[in-house]
């Protein structure tokens, strides 16, 4: 956690000043609560299909979508007329962190707590303006601000958390210095350990305790590192990390509480060794091999990759790092091309780090998804297909309920955009501009139209 004795209390205290201060207009209008809005006269993007609903009348209540109708709905409460816009699923990135957006790798493991708060309360509400009114946390001290956002001291999308990442000495997520070692199995915790940025695990037994640490504080899902990643200083791309038999203890925990691990893995050993484990869903995977695309397929395991295609993500760290960035994004086409050639699962996510400036392309990103796939694809993708893999936290699920979809039934998260996606899916790239109305959870945060 990124706190004192109690980091949820900071969060809150920290929150409600970026409430109260900074953050301008959307908040006045969550004033609403559950009061019935009404949709008039807009063509609907249900999430699933790949065409446009005659023109039709949505109507909210109580924090759902009520009824949807060609006739005219008759309900007392704020009437927006659509103009024959498209009204559609608020956006999901599956693999987001929301804690390690906008500070540099610096001020994350050292700086200032509080104002590490305040500035992932501040990037929480950017990323909900942008139209992304869900997000999988998949590592980061993110419960204090997912408290925050659910008790309306800030604005900001749903979050999914994972609590801190799981890795082994010298894996993925060991952001320590050398200067730290040796390590002591039950000594003093690092500063990133201290802070619920990543734990160490060197055993079935420690990743178990770690594992059952994350739920107990309420993740939805528990992310482990199964081979090297770009970010950190001493994890090359091509090492294995966590023994199968580490893989399964985090893997039990998990299952003993209904829900699910997801490792990030890009290269074929680590995809394997997981799947081997029961690991239910792989991040990223750009390295990838033709027998472990196949073997995700067979076994019905999900790919949560992101479209990296160049490695302007990677300004803020090392030489080191940015090549191995080169060498993810020469296998972005590859995993794209795999997933499709055996029809995997397969989420979409961003994963951005360490920069403002790119996760004010998060719509961009998603938009770059045509190099591989239909307008309509790329947005399903990002609506009820992440949805579903939302739902493999079963019970764990913070958010009950139908997401990604406009139906019945379904929770309002819904975006107004002027212009036709499904045609232009470059409107999402210019969300200041293009979604006129952006609704989370029944309440309105935006309203372009309102007199």
């Amino acid at each position: 956690m990124w706190g004192w004795t109690t980091p949820a209390g900071l969060f809150r205290a920290a929150a409600l000043l970026v409430s109260i201060g900074s953050l301008g207009s959307p908040l006045p209008l969550q004033a609403q609560q559950d009061s019935a809005v009404l949709f008039r006269n807009v063509r609907i993007f249900d999430g699933k299909n790949a065409t446009l609903s005659a023109a039709s009348n949505v109507l909210i209540r109580n924090r759902k979508i009520e009824k949807i109708s060609t006739a005219d709905i008759a309900a007392t409460g704020q009437v927006i007329d659509g103009g024959g816009r498209v009204l559609m699923p608020g956006l999901i990135d599956a693999h987001w962190h929301a804690m390690l957006v906008r500070p540099t790798p610096m001020a994350a493991l050292a700086g200032d707590i509080g104002y590490n708060n305040l500035l992932a309360a501040s990037e929480a509400t950017a990323t909900l303006m942008r139209g992304f009114t869900t997000i999988r946390d998949m590592g980061g001290p993110s419960f204090g601000l997912k408290q925050a956002i659910d008790e309306d001291l800030v604005a900001g999308p749903r979050i999914y958390p994972s609590g801190a990442i799981i890795t082994v000495t010298s894996g993925h997520g060991d952001f320590r210095q050398l200067s730290d070692l040796p390590r002591t199995i039950g000594g003093m915790l690092s500063r990133m350990e201290l802070i619920g940025g990543s734990m160490v695990a060197d055993s079935p037994d420690e990743v178990r305790v770690r594992a059952r640490e994350q739920l107990m504080q309420g993740a939805s899902q528990v992310k482990l590192t199964a081979g090297g990643g770009v970010a950190s200083p001493f994890s090359p791309l091509d090492v294995s990390t966590f023994t199968e038999p580490e893989l399964r203890a985090a893997v039990e925990a998990a299952d003993n509480w209904g829900t699910y691990v997801a490792t990030h893995a890009y290269t074929s050993v680590a995809i394997q060794r997981s799947i081997a484990a029961g690991v239910r869903c792989i991040e990223h995977g750009h390295l990838m091999d033709e027998a472990s695309a196949k073997l995700i397929a067979e076994k019905g395991v999900w790919l949560s990759t992101q479209p990296f295609l160049d490695i302007s993500g990677a300004a803020a760290l090392g030489p080191s790092e940015q090549d191995k960035m080169r060498q993810v994004v020469a296998g972005t086409d590859r995993v794209y091309a795999l997933a499709k050639k055996y029809k995997i699962k397969t989420a979409f996510g961003t994963d951005v780090l360490f920069s403002k400036a790119l996760a004010d392309k998060q719509g961009s990103m998603l938009a770059a998804l045509t190099r591989w796939y239909t307008p309509a694809e790329a947005l399903t993708m990002a609506t009820s297909t992440n949805a579903e893999l939302l739902s493999l936290s079963g019970l764990r699920n913070p958010y009950p309920g139908k997401l990604g979809v406009v139906e019945e039934g379904a929770l309002a998260d819904l975006l107004l955009v002027d212009g036709n996606p499904l045609d232009d899916i470059k409107l999402v790239e210019d969300p200041a501009k293009n979604f006129v109305v952006i609704m989370k959870d029944g309440r309105i945060y935006k309203n372009r139209l309102a007199h």
